[in-house]
């Protein structure tokens, strides 16, 4: 459990938690990689690695600002509402099959967020 005197700044956090992740995915890619598949890397891949790196960066952000500004709880639950966004782009633009259970999931995730964006 954190120190209730932790009080690092979320831009910080976030810079070094990155640190982190990049160096444990550098260390994954070395060991899990062959090395012939970079020569594969196209200028197409890296385009669309590098768009997807940035919209990810930007979700990190976002995160960390809405942890500062709003209540834990209904700001994680708001990310995790993400999963349905991405369900339902998957079925648009991939043509991915939704399973009755990936529906029952995404249902309890809505009502979830229904939930919790209810004014007491």
């Amino acid at each position: 459990m954190l120190d209730a005197r932790f009080t690092l700044p979320g831009e910080l956090g976030l810079t070094i938690r990155t640190l982190f992740v990049c160096t444990f995915v550098l260390i994954f890619a070395v060991w899990a990689v062959p090395v012939q598949q970079i020569a594969e890397v196209n200028q197409r891949n890296l385009l669309w690695l590098g768009l997807s790196g940035i919209t990810t960066a930007l979700s990190w952000i976002f995160y960390y600002k809405a942890l500062k500004l709003g209540d834990v709880a209904t700001v994680a639950l708001i990310d995790k509402g993400s999963v349905v966004v991405a369900m339902l782009m998957a079925w648009l633009l991939l043509r991915e099959v939704i399973t009755l259970r990936m529906l029952a999931g995404a249902g309890l995730i809505v009502a979830g967020l229904l939930v919790i964006a209810k004014k007491p």
